[in-house]
């Protein structure tokens, strides 16, 4: 698969084993997108995944730009929450950037921070509430009518789409917790793990999705299953690799710090020296956004090495070390998480002369698709 650019230069190959981040982390600059989108694809990542912030960064808007500038690489939501829009509003945005990408857009759902749900006002998200959305979405998808609903995800008289249609949407579940997993083997496409999870939780994470997945009566390869590791290659400077290593573990373990260290497995106390940490609880605002040297290399050493080294941190040929190793505990493909395309360019040349293009041949650069779909629930 080779295509040029906008320059007429000729544009590497999709490794769609390998996906990014667009607007990684926090950003005020959201039109970014645009050319971190073009500049993914020219690269050769087979897909662009993008997180919603309730800030500056709307999935539906963000997709839409992601599709305008690029025309092979696949483009999924990663995640939006199901209790965010009424569910034909969603499935409007799905049809919606499913056709105008050509097939290249899957849909992904999370269960989102409950803190901050609380905060909205709206309530939190249950395994129950998922599979009911996603049936609803699927019904709609199909051409089919919902009357008289009333169910986990809510009440709804009367929704439909077009009795047309036949739209076969992919759908992502990003998954930490066991009941996520199985949720995902159960009823999607394809699950995507959370960064910071160590060779173990990956493992077991697949392992879950697969049994899930064979219990519910699908082939146990039919789902696609995306580890997420944070891809910190040497040449950034010191804040960045910081930022990106430190900073974003930080504000992961703020925003939902037990049940990260209860996947992992790690050592409780750990979370506490965090959480009892004049220094980082001083500091206002999220550590993965600051340039703050100081209280970077504080965070960096108060958390514990054994977490910060699920990143894959270091040249470029160790990041393609750690995507082979990700792959090898029974990951289909690898996030390469929290950098730019730019960034990542040195990893993608040391990961490609040593990859095998037919290992991969059965994967779609739809990050929620096989190039043969078998089992899709209904």
């Amino acid at each position: 698969m080779t295509a040029e650019d906008t320059t007429g230069v000729a544009a590497a190959p999709l490794m769609p084993e390998l996906a990014c981040y667009g607007l990684a982390g926090h950003s005020a600059a959201p039109a970014d997108l645009l050319t971190e989108a073009a500049r993914a694809e020219e690269l050769g990542l087979g897909s662009i995944l993008l997180s919603e912030r309730f800030a500056l960064k709307d999935a539906g808007v963000m997709a839409g730009a992601a599709v305008a500038a690029s025309s092979r690489i696949g483009i999924g939501t990663a995640a939006t929450n199901h209790n965010t829009r009424h569910p034909l509003v969603a499935a409007t945005m799905a049809t919606t950037l499913h056709r105008m990408s050509g097939g290249r857009y899957a849909f992904g759902l999370g269960r989102g921070i409950p803190l901050l749900f609380d905060i909205m006002g709206l309530p939190h998200v249950t395994s129950a509430q998922l599979a009911d959305a996603i049936g609803i979405y699927r019904t709609l998808w199909r051409g089919g009518a919902v009357a008289g609903h009333n169910g986990p995800a809510g009440t709804y008289p009367y929704l439909v789409q077009d009795a047309s249609f036949d739209e076969d949407i992919p759908i992502l579940l990003m998954a930490m917790g066991d009941n996520s997993l199985r949720l995902a083997g159960r009823l999607a496409d394809g699950v995507v793990m959370h960064t910071f999870m160590s060779d173990a939780a990956v493992e077991r994470s697949a392992r879950l999705v697969r049994e899930s997945a064979e219990k519910a009566g699908r082939d146990p390869a039919s789902v696609r299953i995306w580890s997420v590791m944070a891809t910190i290659e040497d040449s950034l400077d010191e804040a960045a690799r910081l930022r990106k290593l430190a900073g974003r573990l930080a504000t992961y373990l703020t925003g939902y710090g037990d049940v990260l260290v209860r996947v992992n497995g790690w050592d409780p106390a750990g979370l506490e020296s965090f959480r009892s940490d004049e220094r980082l609880a001083a500091h206002g605002g999220a550590l993965d956004a600051t340039d703050d040297l100081d209280i970077l290399r504080h965070a960096r050493d108060v958390l514990p090495d054994e977490w910060l080294d699920c990143a894959a941190v270091g040249s470029p040929s160790h990041c393609a070390d750690r995507i082979e190793a990700q792959l090898a505990l029974g990951a289909d493909s690898v996030v390469l998480h929290g950098a730019t395309p730019d960034e990542l360019a040195p990893v993608l040349d040391a990961w490609r002369p040593r990859r095998d293009p037919t290992r991969f041949a059965q994967l779609d650069p739809n990050p929620g698709r096989f190039l043969s779909r078998k089992d899709t629930p209904s």
